[in-house]
């Protein structure tokens, strides 16, 4: 099949945009009407050993660039994104489904990292102890380690290349980002703006592909750190393999959040947010909420939570309904068959987002609209795997110490919130909940970039996240100097302890 007015997307290597020289692309489609928006190359391992290369030969330079340097290139870029946030929007919308307003805070959450990364002149600091012994002086440097990887999802292919990329640059690492070859337009885009904004040949480069570009990002002996946001099954994969080749690795991986619902909650506004996370994005988040739990009294509250569910708008994102479609034809066929697994496994179907006879306006799409099981437990496929739909798994405790033992026993642990007018509930819940990031009456506890993104247990592979004061440890090695200067006139004798008096 030829393609005479698709676009096909380059590569970015040592500064150029490329053409592939590949004979293997995928088509990048828009999932609410099936157009096919361009074509992304599969790239050759000449071009990924070319883009390694470039970065390779950029680090000797620009780890040397002055901090300040490396600040003002993040200031300029975070106005780009600024000025641009509009076209940006649409662009993601049209090829991953979002709608507009959710396709401009998944810019804006990038946006706020980059502006974080503009501060590294503050961040990348290190410790200096004065007279550790007689005219002895420690301090620590917070040195670039080389070349680092990403590897991104296509859930959010604005907000998470930008939390990878600009912190590791500004640390004075070159990076090679791999984008999700479903919806790498606005990743390009975001890409053109980096360099606009001042960021050197070589320092930035970019390869599109599938299995075997991650694993040559996972082999390559010249980088040294791995970034990747995905599914569980692919991170577990980059983490044994990068980790074994010697790399640095970070992994923020699937999920099952869990929200629980006290009787004491605000009704209105806990059933709000409830709905909000659970079906926001089309459930395509790894901060989702598909699990709500309620406790008590708050079981009852079951119809008027269908009942506001059941308001939200389906339709194409640059409409700006409620949610759009979900990615893929093949996930709008996992996700409704995962709807008729909950049925056959005994949950009660309180509301069923399968789309029996679609209108024209949404006929082609991906679309599935909300659903709502009660009656799941544990055991259900619809409650022990990630859905990534519109579905909200509703389940029931007596007990607020009941609803945190469901919890814990759930093997992920990416994010938790308990909705609560009770301190003392609050309390309990943060202390006792094992889950990385916890809401209280916040539905999606995303941190902002001064702290660290945080999931635990099987939502997260290695022990630094992205972000905040841990990404600045994880793209840098610390290096101890210790240093002891003597007058020219001065003779200590030969010392042969280990001792500094």
């Amino acid at each position: 099949m030829t393609y005479p007015s698709v676009p096909l997307v380059p590569l970015l290597i040592n500064g150029e945009f490329v053409q592939s020289k590949t004979t293997e692309w995928r088509d990048v489609i828009n999932p609410a009407t099936q157009e096919v928006l361009a074509r992304v190359p599969l790239a050759t391992p000449a071009e990924m050993e070319a883009a390694v290369a470039s970065a390779k030969a950029a680090f000797s330079t620009w780890r040397k660039t002055p901090i300040g340097q490396r600040a003002r290139v993040f200031l300029k870029y975070q106005q780009l994104i600024r000025d641009n946030i509009k076209s940006l929007a649409a662009t993601l919308t049209a090829e991953q489904g979002k709608t507009l307003a959710d396709a401009e805070g998944d810019v804006f959450r990038g946006l706020e990292v980059v502006e974080h990364a503009a501060s590294i002149g503050n961040l990348q600091l290190g410790e200096l102890a004065n007279n550790v012994a007689k005219g002895v002086d420690t301090y620590t440097l917070l040195q670039p380690i080389g070349v680092c990887a990403g590897i991104t999802p296509f859930n959010f292919p604005a907000m998470i290349p930008l939390w990878m990329f600009p912190m590791a640059i500004a640390c004075g690492n070159t990076f090679v980002l791999k984008p999700s070859e479903q919806d790498p337009l606005v990743t390009m885009r975001l890409v053109e703006l980096a360099l606009e904004a001042g960021i050197p040949k070589g320092v930035l480069n970019v390869v599109h592909g599938a299995a075997d570009i991650v694993n040559a990002i996972c082999d390559h002996p010249d980088i040294k750190a791995v970034s990747f946001v995905g599914s569980t099954r692919v991170g577990t994969h980059v983490y044994e393999r990068a980790t074994l080749a010697g790399k640095r690795v970070q992994c923020m991986m699937g999920a099952k959040n869990h929200a629980i619902v006290m009787p004491d909650a605000n009704k209105e506004q806990a059933l709000n947010a409830l709905v909000g996370a659970a079906f926001g994005a089309a459930g395509q988040r790894c901060m989702a909420l598909p699990v709500a739990v309620l406790v008590g009294e708050a079981r009852n509250w079951i119809p008027d939570l269908v009942a506001k569910a059941r308001a939200l708008r389906v339709g194409p994102g640059k409409d700006n309904p409620d949610l759009g479609p979900v990615i893929s034809r093949a996930a709008k066929e996992r996700v409704e068959a995962m709807i008729a697994r909950g049925e056959q496994q005994g949950a009660t179907l309180e509301l069923d987002g399968r789309i029996r006879n679609p209108s024209t306006e949404i006929s082609a799409g991906n679309f599935v609209g909300p659903t709502i099981f009660s009656k799941v437990k544990p055991g259900m496929v619809i409650y022990d795997e990630e859905i990534f739909g519109p579905v909200l798994c509703v389940t029931e405790a007596d007990t607020l110490e009941d609803a945190i033992a469901l919890i814990n026993a759930n093997p992920n642990g990416n994010g938790t919130a308990i909705f609560t007018q009770s301190g003392a509930a609050a309390r309990k819940f943060e202390e006792d909940i094992d889950v990385g990031q916890v809401g209280i009456n916040v539905p999606i506890p995303v941190p902002v970039p001064m702290f660290s993104f945080t999931g635990s247990r099987a939502s997260k592979l290695g022990d630094l996240g992205p972000y905040g004061k841990q990404v600045v440890l994880f793209y840098t090695q610390t290096k101890t100097v210790t240093a002891r200067w003597f007058e020219d006139d001065v003779s200590t004798g030969v010392n042969t302890t280990i001792s500094m008096q």
